[in-house]
């Protein structure tokens, strides 16, 4: 199988006529948001666990703007 590089894709897509580039635009574009929203909500439950088993504990958001500001 051969290896893509980013130039063959692209030179691939360019030559594409315009309107299956938008469509190609426009389904990459939701991929990307179907991977954020799958990504985040993955890191929710991650979240959720490491709150109820007690290694995350609530904070306002004063004290954790504090803490990042302090953080660097």
């Amino acid at each position: 199988m051969a290896t893509l590089t980013f130039d063959r894709v692209l030179a691939s897509a360019e030559s594409l006529p315009a309107d299956e580039q938008a469509m190609l635009e426009e389904l990459l574009h939701r991929r990307r948001i179907e991977n954020w929203r799958n990504e985040t909500a993955a890191e929710a439950v991650t979240a959720t666990k490491s709150f109820r088993s007690g290694k995350l504990k609530s904070a306002s958001a004063d004290n954790i703007i504090a803490r990042l500001r302090t953080a660097k």
